[in-house]
């Protein structure tokens, strides 16, 4: 497996997961770019850390296509399309690209049009839980021609991979499908968390979803979300986007998938204004609480 010259579109925190795992398992070559990296505030400490780990910070994306042999796209889901086309301007026939992105199936079918047009191989993956917990081996669902070929490929590394379709569509809308639910817990959670502490019920609220559904750790659970959404809320709101546009190829109305996308950009907006400035990620969902409450925002 050695043999894999390997490109990450997209430095955050997924694509230095997987690239500095793959540099670890002894891939022959690991390379990434990110459009951070042409910053002149970040882009600095992005190349020195991806340098730090033996990743090569490429130049370009022609720079990465030039060199890899699988590229996997790893940005945000808004910025899934736009990956493609300029990759598709420089991939070389008989690459593998891999989508890891959370967008919708014709959103993920479009790309693939790009990708397959240049004479290389579009694989979509759904990625049908947070990486952070798991790394390389976060469950994935593949969808394309060339998905078998590649799970086989890639498991050996590490990755958990499972060929569901030769049709591109079928990972992303049980991503999709799946994401719905996940964030709109998160955003429900948020909401009705906030509300019982502002009441002062939060534990005899808590008490009875325990009886209700005892196979979760509400306490827990609740600061997870809050936490991950804190950190995450823009990248969320943009998956929710993604999300709401799956609900409307399938010819229903969004109500749901486009009010969770704006509770998360609500979030990601507090956040940004440094709203939560002081809090750990392992807080208690209380202190998030609290200080939503006392900032008394509009949402």
């Amino acid at each position: 497996m050695t043999n894999l010259d390997i490109g990450l579109i997209g430095y955050g925190e997924v694509g230095k997961i997987f690239s500095n795992a793959f540099k670890a398992k002894g891939m022959n070559w690991v390379g990434a770019w990110d459009i951070v990296f042409g910053d002149a505030m970040f882009g600095g400490a992005q190349r020195l850390h991806a340098q730090a780990h033996g990743v090569i910070a490429c130049e370009s994306a022609r720079h990465l296509c030039l060199k890899a042999n699988l590229i996997i796209s790893a940005v945000t889901a808004s910025n899934t399309l736009a990956v493609a086309q300029e990759v598709g301007r420089f991939i070389r026939p008989g690459t593998i690209f891999l989508d890891m992105n959370s967008a919708s199936p014709g959103t993920k079918l479009a790309a693939s049009r790009l990708i397959e047009n240049a004479g290389a191989h579009y694989v979509e993956a759904g990625v049908m839980t947070s990486v952070p917990p798991y790394g390389i081996a976060v469950p994935m669902l593949l969808g394309g021609r060339q998905a078998a070929r590649l799970a086989d490929r890639l498991r050996p590394v590490g990755l958990n991979l499972t060929p569901v379709s030769d049709k591109i569509g079928v990972a992303s809308a049980t991503k999709m499908a799946r994401s719905i639910l996940i964030k709109g817990m998160e955003a429900l959670v948020i909401e009705s968390y906030t509300t019982a502490r502002k009441y002062g019920v939060e534990d005899a609220m808590l008490q009875t979803m325990q009886e209700t559904f005892p196979g979760i750790d509400w306490e827990k659970q609740g600061a997870y979300f809050f936490s991950r959404v804190v950190q995450h809320g823009k990248r969320r709101a943009e998956e929710m986007r993604e999300a709401a546009t799956t609900v409307e190829e399938a010819g229903f109305a969004p109500t749901m998938a486009t009010a969770i996308a704006e509770k998360h950009d609500w979030m990601a907006n507090l956040a940004h204004d440094n709203a939560f400035e002081g809090i750990g990620k392992d807080a208690p969902w209380r202190a998030y609480a609290d200080r939503l409450l006392n900032l008394r925002p509009k949402a």
